[in-house]
């Protein structure tokens, strides 16, 4: 895969699909693989995809201290300048939202839409996730076994229905499996999430944006999607129903039509 050098940090990337550029931003433990071949392939007909691995993660340089949300909101404006794009549609998931946020907010001119799913921007009504979910998530990641490790983050992301199906397992086991996740990073990434607030400055944000979250979120509640649309001064709320965090994992075809007619309107 190609990399770009950004501030001292190597990011890997690619580029697929004809169209419109479209950055798409991963959240906390995710690499480019998380988006899933259906909902990759259904946006690809649309877009020119540019997804990539966030700095610490899967085949991007590693990382050793501690960093922002704003720091990697600027890894990302650094990836549109390395490859030539003056804007772009913007879907940030999860801690990908949150480094969609702060892209946003600093430098506007750059986006032509904004997608925000499944994620927080902190401060007063905001919800993380529950401490028993939270504690349980740790103690997986802490014991080194990796099929736990997986099988935790399949219980964690996704619903209860969608669950029911164990083929679907291996086919997230596959995804886990593909590409490295330091656990160092994602503690990393946690610190920086824990510290992310931009609910004061976000009604003066201006892009069309759509807010994507499923209701049985155990990740990142549903209430964080309900309060970033109130907060947005020009914004649309999708809600999935009965579905859990990685919405697009769930129901790639929906997804994928409600982004494509949100930036392409």
């Amino acid at each position: 895969m190609p990399e770009v050098g950004i501030g001292g940090v190597e990011l890997s990337y690619e580029r697929r699909g004809e169209g419109e550029p479209l950055l798409l931003i991963q959240g906390m433990s995710g690499t480019r693989m998380a988006w899933g071949q259906p909902f990759s392939a259904l946006l690809e007909r649309d877009f020119e995809c540019i997804s990539f691995d966030n700095r610490g993660m899967g085949l991007s340089s590693r990382v050793a201290e501690q960093f922002s949300i704003a720091e990697m909101a600027g890894d990302t404006l650094g990836l549109l300048d390395a490859l030539e794009v003056d804007s772009a549609h913007v879907l940030g998931i999860s801690m990908g939202g949150m480094i969609a946020q702060e892209l946003a907010i600093a430098h506007p001119n750059r986006l032509r839409s904004l997608a925000l799913g499944c994620t927080y921007c902190g401060g007063e009504g905001s919800r993380l996730m529950d401490p028993a979910d939270f504690q349980g998530l740790v103690e997986a990641m802490g014991s080194g076994d990796r099929v736990r490790v997986r099988k935790a983050g399949f219980e964690i992301n996704l619903s209860p229905g969608f669950r029911a199906d164990p083929a679907r397992y291996d086919e997230f086991a596959e995804m886990v499996a593909a590409l490295p996740a330091p656990a160092e990073t994602i503690g990393l990434q946690l610190q920086a999430i824990f510290a992310h607030d931009t609910s004061a400055r976000l009604p003066g944000l201006e892009i069309p944006t759509l807010v994507l979250h499923g209701t049985v979120d155990r990740v990142l509640p549903a209430v964080n999607g309900r309060q970033i649309d109130a907060l947005l001064p020009d914004s649309r709320l999708e809600i999935f129903e009965n579905v859990g965090h990685m919405f697009w994992w769930e129901q790639p075809e929906r997804a994928a039509e409600l982004v494509r007619e949100h930036t392409l309107a």
